[in-house]
């Protein structure tokens, strides 16, 4: 992965849960309520964040060992829901550095924006109660037909950001955000620093481990 596989971005796309936001305590425990509320000991925190940006597919089968083809799955999707859409931010906070990312990128005049598998009736409080509305655009799990890995999502926001794919990066703690940003035709960035697995055999153009390692991946191209 070297620079001369990145071009100065017009806009940087970025995943929501384990990208931008450290969701994954308040995810937890929104489906942990589910199994205490059953007599049930709750599922270990670890083996929750590691699924995190799965979003309720993944917290299910964690915690439960359903698929969404299973008897009493979608009841467990409502309850979750409503579990987590009461409690969204009681512990969720953005990732370090993410703040001084977002400044920069304003500064600079990069636009910035949110592509999300996240369902828009929890994207839309959750970017206006974590501070989030001088997003560029936000594009929810159902703001296209079809959700990440299909590229419509990230098509979609660069239409909304008035870019063409090939201007903007697309940053993302799971292997969907780059199948997604590649078939679109961004620039893809594996974070790091997320809930990501083995990020390595993504196919990704570049991995960081830091959002600030943005801030230097742009700065080069200053020096250009």
């Amino acid at each position: 992965m070297k620079l001369n596989n990145l071009s100065q971005p017009k806009a940087v796309l970025f995943d929501m849960d384990g990208t931008l936001l450290d969701t994954a305590p308040d995810l937890a425990a929104a489906i942990n309520r589910i199994r205490t509320a059953r007599g049930l000991q709750p599922t270990p925190f670890e083996t929750l964040r590691n699924v995190a940006s799965q979003g309720s597919p993944g917290l299910i089968r964690a915690s439960f060992g359903l698929a969404p083809n299973d008897p009493g799955y979608q009841d467990l999707v409502t309850e979750f829901l409503a579990n987590y859409k009461a409690a969204m931010t009681v512990k969720t906070t953005l990732f370090s550095g993410i703040p001084e990312l977002l400044q920069s990128l304003q500064q600079r005049g990069i636009k910035w924006g949110i592509v999300t598998n996240k369902i828009a009736q929890l994207t839309d409080p959750l970017v206006k109660q974590i501070g989030l509305q001088d997003a560029g655009c936000v594009i929810s799990g159902d703001t296209t037909p079809y959700p990440k890995p299909h590229p419509e999502p990230v098509l979609e926001a660069a239409k909304r950001l008035q870019l063409a794919p090939g201007e903007c990066w697309f940053i993302g703690d799971d292997q969907r955000d780059i199948q997604a940003g590649r078939a679109a035709g961004t620039a893809t960035i594996a974070a790091g620093w997320g809930y990501c697995v083995d990020p390595l055999s993504w196919g990704a153009d570049y991995l960081v481990k830091t959002p600030l390692e943005i801030l230097e991946l742009i700065s080069k191209f200053d020096k250009k």
